[in-house]
């Protein structure tokens, strides 16, 4: 027979065991990352592991800048914050090819549930929309794809800018190079895949550096946004092995180039910028942008064999109420029209008959 001992014993173990396990496996399914390297009093995020949705990542940057969103967003890691005091801008760099890197402590980071491609068009057409008369600065890039969209006086302030490939190693040989002052360790500067990783460093550097030359710009009132994303390191991986010198010498530069970029961007902003990264492994569906051909035929009407009502939106409720108020009031006032004519009196409440019979009167 055991003591009550052992037997507390061996239950703890057994309890620490599930634990380590339970560990293993929410680490395997949740194992990209979104933090929050830097961000202002006013933009609250709470520290836990509650798992963020990959697809409502977009909706996170809305609400951290004070937009609404088509559907609620039950998330604890994002609280409210101040209403009246919203963050001049929002940087948001997603790196491709690690599900996580060895950022500071001092951040905060969220598992990623469901780690499909998204994009900060919805954002970037609202600041379009609401502040379109003060032109706002959005830059959105990803240097590998030589993607790039600008809006409002982005295209002044990063008109030197490199977005192409060719462009890019040119910078990245010219005399203000980050190569000057990047230790390269085991990274070359002869081979195509690390020249791409380094210019995707350079665009960060760039983008301060250009930004710092327009600081009025951080100054305004419309806010400022920025997307970009980093495919790079997923490109060193694939050529070398993530168990390279190579993967994990280009892992600390960049852990070390997100922090100088995001340390810079927060200080042009006077502490009022949030940060934040998303690493990815791979993405679970590919990302395709949709566009439209003007040899582009109407796409086939599909048969509802359900008989399903057509989805609304979130404004339905307000034409709803605005179409009902307006017909009542519209009623109301032809019932009381309505009653005062029966009930007049012609001789005396119409204008009409006055005047005849003033004028019968002296004829």
């Amino acid at each position: 027979m055991r003591c009550p001992s052992a037997l507390t014993t061996a239950a703890m173990r057994r309890d620490g065991l599930a634990l380590c396990v339970l560990a293993v496996l929410v680490a395997g399914v949740f194992g990209d990352e979104f933090s929050v390297l830097r961000s202002p009093q006013s933009v609250v995020f709470r520290d836990g592991n509650w798992p963020i949705p990959g697809e409502r990542i977009p909706d996170v940057a809305a609400l951290s800048m004070g937009f609404s969103v088509e559907e609620d967003l039950s998330w604890p890691g994002l609280a409210v914050g101040d209403l009246f005091h919203r963050p001049r801008a929002t940087v948001l760099v997603t790196v491709k090819g690690v599900d996580k890197l060895m950022l500071p402590k001092n951040g905060i980071s969220y598992p990623v549930e469901n780690a499909v491609p998204f994009s900060l068009d919805s954002v970037a057409n609202a600041i379009h929309t609401l502040f379109s008369e003060e032109t706002p600065v959005v830059l959105q890039l990803a240097p590998s794809e030589e993607r790039v969209y600008m809006v409002g006086k982005a295209n002044s302030v990063f008109e030197d800018l490199s977005v192409t490939l060719r462009q890019l190693r040119n910078r990245l040989f010219q005399d203000n190079s980050i190569l000057s002052s990047l230790p390269l360790n085991s990274l070359s500067r002869n081979n195509e895949v690390d020249l791409l990783f380094l210019s995707e460093l350079q665009v960060l550097h760039d983008i301060s550096s250009l930004l710092s030359r327009h600081k009025h710009l951080a100054k305004d009132h419309s806010p400022d946004l920025y997307s970009l994303e980093l495919a790079g390191l997923e490109e060193i991986g694939k050529r070398y092995g993530e168990d390279s010198q190579q993967f994990k010498d280009a892992s600390q530069i960049l852990v070390d180039s997100l922090q100088k970029f995001a340390d810079e961007m927060y200080n042009l902003y006077g502490g009022n910028a949030v940060v934040e990264v998303v690493t990815v492994k791979t993405f679970n569906t590919p990302f395709v942008r949709k566009t439209r051909s003007i040899l582009q035929t109407a796409p086939a009407r599909t048969d509802n064999p359900y008989n399903l009502g057509y989805p609304y939106n979130y404004n339905y409720a307000v034409v709803f109420n605005i179409i009902l108020w307006i017909m009542i009031g519209l009623a109301l006032a032809v019932i009381v029209i309505s009653y005062n004519l029966w009930n007049m009196d012609p001789g005396y409440d119409s204008i009409i008959y006055r005047m005849t019979n003033q004028k019968i009167r002296v004829d």
